[in-house]
């Protein structure tokens, strides 16, 4: 570990003696140096190659300056919203501007205690508003979006805040060049090729913004050519099939350029950028990290929460239809060496406040950690979970039970647990996992995320059968019997997901309730960029035959599901009889409305003038 921050204010800028700064990394998080967060991976993997790097965190959006802080970067402005989408920031589900926001000082979503949108400390859109600020102090200085908002928004996108679609962040932004997936590759060739003076054009794992004089100087290997905003504009199925051919070519990571027009440019995604191997992974969680929030930021509840945690897996070859993890981390999974994690463990249990917990070893879904797919440089579908386990999926059971136990050896380790999602199906097959995971690494109950029980709507979601819960139920309610203590189970559901009805919320809620689940984290379903649930609900086309679905839009369809949901299965106080009213207190049907009367008399006499209070 280190405790030296990457410079966040030019106080530290100057302390470092810098004159000027190669790349300035601006987030709508508050900054944490911590490898959970994306600006400081990004950042100290810029660092380790030998690059000035500056953090600017949280900037004022009403104006200019603070992106003048660190004078104008000698290679690029690096643009991202932080660790979330801002809209999914700022935003219930149900559009409601939220009231708390976990990355920022405290808690608290605003600068100070005006709530208005300019005092809101992450703006919506956040890259598109940062892009231009940055364009207003350095005209000529490269602009560079990246992290989740970029990747998810990088195609013509459904925005559910303004119920509307929307073009490409990159070409609203203006900005140079949009980084999509997992930046570390990228980021280093766009820095290189600037620091030595080449252009920035055809680097993987990147898009593009053309003008049509510029596409047709350009000699491109056959791009695939998605729907353009006026076709998907005038058919929203055309919006479907602009993001099914979308999630292929990320699974697929296909050479093959893709190229769609949005209302006055085009935007060219290059081919996929390569995973990084299990060496560069270690490499990159390896470097130095302060594990804490910079000092101006105070004390921020998401480094609370995973202060003790550690990454151990990147990817996801789930491909759930609801869920954009493998189309920006990808669907190749990267697993971390034993003795790269151990050696973190030993950082985090060496930390002052470390009082013997560590909160979570875990990644997109934790127990994908020692999977690997046999033919995955061949495959072109890398959707390995669903209808069932693909023949080539290989399970190491043996790998990850090896990792807890030496784990839990670490000197200063008193409990491990595992915090992330598990997938049931994997579980299943590693009964042994399964049985040290519930007994020794299960922080007061074990999450898991059936997400529905309804065989149609579980296939609209591209998720095993419900089968699957029930035969998990069974084997662990056997563990729970054997291990004489009971081990609750938490399941995570979606109402109000396309092709969901009020009648299959019934039948979820008799499901869950027959089984003895006790549900407490359900949530409507939120249309984000990016998935194709998201398409369905634009749509309201089924993902496979392209026939029309139910979907719940307006606000009383969604309510009347979760509704359905709460009263089964959401346990209500006990009451007891209604208390008789106060002997003084005049009831509704009598003195009350004769006296509600005489204050409605005076009210339109005095907004007629006859008297004054």
């Amino acid at each position: 570990m280190t405790t030296t921050f990457l410079p966040a204010t030019r106080k530290e800028m100057d302390q470092l003696g810098w004159e000027v700064v190669d790349i300035v990394l601006v987030t709508g998080d508050a900054y944490i140096d911590h490898p959970s967060f994306g600006v400081a991976l990004i950042g100290r993997w810029l660092e380790a190659h030998g690059y000035r790097v500056a953090i600017l965190a949280q900037p004022r959006h009403d104006r200019a300056d603070d992106f003048r802080r660190f004078g104008v970067p000698r290679l690029f402005f690096g643009i991202t919203s932080g660790n979330l989408d801002s809209i999914v920031a700022n935003y219930s589900g149900n559009g409601k501007v939220r009231d708390r926001d976990d990355y920022s000082p405290g808690g608290n979503p605003y600068f100070g205690k005006t709530r208005s949108k300019e005092e809101r400390r992450r703006p919506d859109r956040a890259v598109i508003r940062y892009a231009n600020l940055a364009r207003s102090v350095a005209r000529d200085t490269p602009i560079i979006l990246g992290g989740l908002e970029s990747s998810l928004r990088r195609f013509i996108h459904y925005d559910y805040q303004q119920k509307k679609l929307r073009q490409s962040a990159l070409a609203d932004a203006k900005a140079d060049l949009l980084i999509f997936g997992m930046g570390e590759r990228a980021v280093v060739e766009i820095a290189q090729r600037l620091a030595t003076g080449r252009d920035i054009s055809n680097i993987a794992g990147t898009c593009e913004r053309l003008t049509q004089r510029q596409l047709a100087e350009r000699d491109l290997p056959a791009p695939l050519q998605l729907p353009t905003w006026q076709e998907i504009k005038d058919n929203s199925a055309r919006f479907l099939e602009a993001e099914q051919s979308i999630d292929r070519q990320s699974r697929s990571l296909s050479a093959t350029p893709l190229l769609q027009q949005q209302q006055a440019v085009w935007i060219l995604q290059h081919q996929p950028a390569r995973p990084l191997k299990t060496t560069e992974l270690d490499r990159l969680y390896g470097l130095p990290y302060c594990r804490a929030p910079h000092p101006a930021a105070g004390r921020v509840p998401a480094y609370e929460m995973i202060r003790h945690s550690l990454t151990i897996v990147r990817g996801c070859c789930g491909n759930c239809s609801f869920c954009a993890i493998a189309r920006h981390q990808g669907p190749v999974i990267t697993c971390r060496s034993q003795q790269s994690i151990l050696a973190e463990i030993k950082k985090v249990a060496a930390m002052a406040d470390f009082k013997g917990t560590i909160s979570d070893l875990g990644g997109p879904t934790a127990n994908l950690y020692g999977t690997y797919c046999k033919k995955s440089a061949a495959c072109k579908r890398h959707d390995c979970l669903y209808p069932q386990l693909c023949r080539h999926f290989q399970i190491d059971e043996k790998t990850f039970l090896d990792l807890l136990r030496e784990a839990a050896t670490i000197p200063g380790v008193k409990h491990l647990f595992i915090s992330s999602g598990l997938r049931m199906e994997l579980l299943l097959q590693t009964p042994n996992l399964l049985r040290e995971i519930l007994t020794q690494h299960t922080p007061g109950m074990m999450k898991i995320a059936p997400e529905h029980t309804d065989g149609e709507v579980l296939r609209l979601m591209h998720k095993p059968g419900s089968a699957v819960l029930g035969e998990f139920i069974a084997v662990c309610r056997n563990i729970e019997q054997a291990a004489g203590r009971p081990i609750p189970l938490s399941p995570y559901l979606i109402s109000s997901h396309p092709g969901c009805t009020v009648a299959a919320m019934q039948e979820m809620a008799t499901t869950l309730k027959d089984l003895g689940l006790q549900v407490r984290q359900f949530q409507d379903f939120t249309p984000t960029p990016g998935t194709l649930s998201t398409a369905m609900y634009v749509s309201g086309l089924d993902r496979d035959d392209q026939q029309p679905i139910p979907v719940a839009k307006n606000t009383n369809e969604r309510l009347a599901q979760r509704k359905t949901l709460e009263d089964i299965l959401v346990p209500k106080q006990r009451q007891g009889p209604s208390p008789r009213p106060h002997p003084r207190t005049p009831s509704k049907t009598g003195a009350f409305k004769k006296q509600r009367a005489k204050n409605t008399e005076a009210k339109t006499a005095r907004k007629k003038g006859k008297y004054k209070r």
